[in-house]
């Protein structure tokens, strides 16, 4: 088959062949072709920056990755291993205070492992679903919470019924409400994260004055990073008050105070975020919780 063209601008008419209007079909295709490709796929190198960050995608854990739920256990079996080991110090210091020997706590314990022989037919047998290790979680939690409670008032029965009971700190050192959530297990304001809070907080203005819970000698009256102006009384035998975040310091240490006498201001010195006093008792460099000892009603002269 041959193609003719005719024009006015030439001499003669033109024959194509079969062949020339084939590969002029071809290019009439190709091209169109070809020029699509190149603006739709990309050049070399961004097909290598494609592909790293497809390659980097999961390097990145999402919400739903199976480490971010460990993470979680992890935090959660961390935090009830530090509440066990603060019951086990309070033990401990429940039976000095109760004169039982470690021998015969340690006896006890034998006697009741908690691998103790058990067993059965196994029957439906199938493992726990994160749901319901959650639940066994908060569970034990609250277990241990309830133990922390019942221990912090048989302590506080214990020492009200010892040597001490006569230099216990069982006034308020403020005439101001005191925060009933603010001693133990708390969201730390400054980064979120649970901390223990050693103390108890009462919100008060800044000037409002502070008084020794107990009579006792000043063992610091100074500034600190975290408590801030802080007044400590040793009230003997283990026994220890702490006054933070004071703006104005009235005694020094070495100066013996009586129960009620003014020590300090409240203010917000220190690790605060507002004026308030952190009041603690410790005894023996523990803990104890304000909350136990605080008489229901109190007025200073």
């Amino acid at each position: 088959m041959n193609i003719i063209l005719v024009s006015n601008n030439m001499a003669k008419a033109k024959t194509l062949s079969v062949l020339q209007v084939v590969l002029i079909l071809c290019a009439l295709v190709l091209v169109p072709l070809l020029l699509a490709l190149l603006l739709i796929v990309p050049q070399d190198s961004s097909v290598q920056q494609g592909a790293q960050s497809l390659l980097s995608r999961p390097l990145h854990f999402s919400f739903s990755n199976p480490q971010k739920h460990l993470d979680a256990y992890a935090v959660q079996l961390g935090e009830m291993q530090a509440r066990i080991m603060r019951l086990d110090a309070q033990s401990d210091r429940l039976s000095k205070l109760a004169g039982e020997k470690e021998a015969v706590r340690q006896n006890n314990t034998e006697t009741k492992p908690d691998n103790a022989n058990r067993g059965g037919p196994l029957v439906r047998n199938a493992p726990l679903s994160e749901v319901a290790l959650q639940k066994e979680i908060a569970s034990l939690m609250a277990k241990i919470e309830f133990e922390s409670e019942h221990l912090s008032d048989l302590e506080a029965k214990l020492l009200q019924k010892s040597v001490l009971k006569d230099m216990l700190p069982n006034s308020s050192p403020v005439e101001a409400a005191f925060n009933s959530s603010s001693y133990g297990w708390r969201i730390d304001p400054f980064n979120g994260n649970k901390a223990f809070h050693e103390g108890l907080d009462f919100t008060a203005n800044t000037g409002t004055p502070i008084y020794a819970a107990a009579g006792g000698i000043v063992s610091s009256s100074e500034q600190t990073p975290d408590y801030g102006k802080i007044v400590k009384i040793d009230h003997g035998s283990g026994l220890e008050t702490r006054y933070a975040h004071a703006s104005k310091l009235l005694v020094k240490a070495g100066d013996r105070v009586e129960k009620g006498q003014k020590i300090a201001e409240v203010g917000s010195t220190g690790r605060s975020t507002g004026p308030h006093l952190h009041y603690e008792i410790r005894l023996n460099g523990n803990p104890l919780d304000p909350r136990k000892y605080l008489q229901a009603h109190y007025t200073h002269e």
